[in-house]
């Protein structure tokens, strides 16, 4: 596998090092026998710096290794698990720097074990193909990392999208139209808006949009998206181009994930768009009305999706961005489930603030708690179906977990899907209650909100009488034996 030319000088950053210390010589004393700097012998060993041919040779005698040993791309056994770990290209791929991290600071913190980092590393390879884990779920993964340490808000977005405002709809009161966003779109950046673009295209079926790049760009969008995802895919593909962000990917689902910046480029274009839609002073206003209320009224937010033509989604991700920033409300969590039967649901996205909450996206194989209201308003979706009702549905709920302190209000909205576009999804929100959050939504005691005794999932549930467990809890009676086990040892052993 080529190895890239950063690579290159952390690998040989590495040798200088390794060969400095193996002999004992700080900065000052190497920077002495070789005539180099001590800042600049710094720098090579942090993987900043590839010296000239004759500075090598210097190095080379002075380290008494020869030349073709010491620029070699070969590293000593003890640093050999990090040369698999560079020559897997993986510094490259992950923005370190985004997370504040310096690759050659982690290599250095890595190679002082090199022992035991050979067998973390051998470790987490050998997890990740048991669980499946694919270079696109750590991309995103890492997304949720990154959107967690900022509050999920992002100012120089929002900036960029109130200087856009100003500048094409100053005049112009939200929601906006499907007629000016194509406008914005044929005249500044040359696009062909085709609303039947993928009418004909049967194996792209389930894609809601793709664009076709070039000179003269082509956003071609599935017939049967509504008015509000219409609305919402041109306002991406602004944010695209008013955000400057390349690489993107050019379907509005993963097809391929090339890159990070791929996956960073298509939330920073996505949260462009559901700020272009829920303006941040008036969507605030909007949500201290619904939050100030004592008792809960799900008609005021519906009525937002209808004021602002926006996405039950996009509703719940402007709420992530605002409700930790404007009102306090940090420890909460999103969820998204999708379904295309009775019995699978699957959590397609998922993002906690402030901490890791129940439920999260860990359970493989596993069935989620079907009392969540997330899952049953979905169970409620597909017993409607056929009817005619088609409308937004709003359910909320207080769960408490299992041998747990933790309660959350949980608020979803779900909506049948378009006809051959994907399966019914439902968003949710979940704030842990607290004293803050008390004191921010009036309606949290609402006693009209069901409160429910919930778990993670159905194998690990102690609650045997549950009539909606949709399987056995074998991993909890597996852990219950375990422990029983350990109890049984603990007593012979202290007879």
């Amino acid at each position: 596998m080529a190895i890239s030319q950063e690579n290159v000088k952390l690998i040989f950053g590495l040798k200088v090092r390794q060969l400095r210390l193996e002999k004992g010589l700080s900065f000052a004393q190497l920077s002495k026998q070789t005539g180099l700097s001590a800042s600049y012998l710094n720098e090579i060993e942090k993987g900043k710096k590839y010296p000239k041919i004759e500075k090598i040779n210097k190095l080379s005698e002075t380290l008494e290794v020869s030349f073709d040993d010491l620029v070699s791309l070969q590293l000593s056994k003890k640093l050999a698990p990090l040369g698999e770990l560079l020559q897997s290209n993986l510094f490259k791929e992950l923005p370190l720097e985004l997370f504040g991290i310096e690759p050659a600071h982690l290599l250095d913190l890595l190679s002082n074990a090199p022992a035991k980092l050979g067998a973390f590393l051998s470790t987490l390879i050998e997890i990740s193909r048991n669980y499946g884990l694919r270079v696109e779920s750590l991309y995103l993964n890492m997304l949720r990392s990154f959107q967690e340490m900022h509050d999920n808000y992002f100012e120089s977005i929002e900036e960029a999208v109130e200087t856009f405002r100003t500048q094409f709809f100053n005049d112009i009161s939200y929601p906006y139209t499907f007629q000016q966003f194509q406008e914005i779109l044929s005249s500044e950046f040359n696009y062909q808006v085709l609303p039947n673009g993928l009418e004909h295209q049967q194996e792209l079926k389930p894609l809601r949009s793709m664009t076709i790049p070039g000179d003269a760009p082509q956003l071609l969008m599935n017939p049967k998206l509504t008015e509000s995802q219409k609305l919402f895919t041109m306002a991406k593909e602004l944010g695209y181009h008013n955000l400057s962000l390349s690489p993107r990917p050019f379907t509005s689902s993963w097809i391929s994930v090339n890159s990070f910046e791929e996956v960073l480029n298509n939330y920073k274009a996505s949260y462009f768009a559901c700020a272009l839609a829920l303006p941040e002073k008036a969507i605030v206003e909007d949500l201290k009305n619904f939050l100030s209320e004592p008792k809960f009224n799900p008609n005021l937010l519906l009525d937002i999706l209808e004021t602002y033509q926006c996405t039950p989604e996009m509703l719940m991700h402007r709420m992530t961005n605002l409700l930790p920033k404007v009102f306090g409300i940090k420890e909460l969590f999103f969820l998204r489930f999708s379904t295309s039967n009775e019995e699978t649901f699957k959590l397609t996205k998922e993002m906690h603030l402030s901490g890791l909450h129940n439920p999260h996206g860990t359970a493989l194989d596993q069935h989620y708690c079907r009392r969540w209201a997330s899952i049953e308003i979905l169970k409620e979706l597909r017993s409607q179906a056929g009817d005619g009702q088609d409308k937004v549905k709003c359910k909320v709920q207080r769960s408490q977990y299992v041998n747990s302190d933790n309660e959350y209000l949980i608020i979803s909205l779900a909506k049948p899907s378009n006809k051959n576009i994907g399966q019914n999804s439902s968003v949710s929100i979940g704030l842990l209650i607290t004293p803050a959050m008390k004191r921010k939504v009036k309606f949290y005691s609402d006693p009209v909100i069901p409160i429910r005794i919930v778990n993670e999932t159905c194998e690990t549930c102690p609650l045997y009488d549950c009539q909606e467990r949709a399987a056995p809890a074998h991993i909890y009676e597996q852990k219950q034996q375990l422990n029983a086990m350990k109890k049984a040892v603990e007593l012979l052993t202290h007879q």
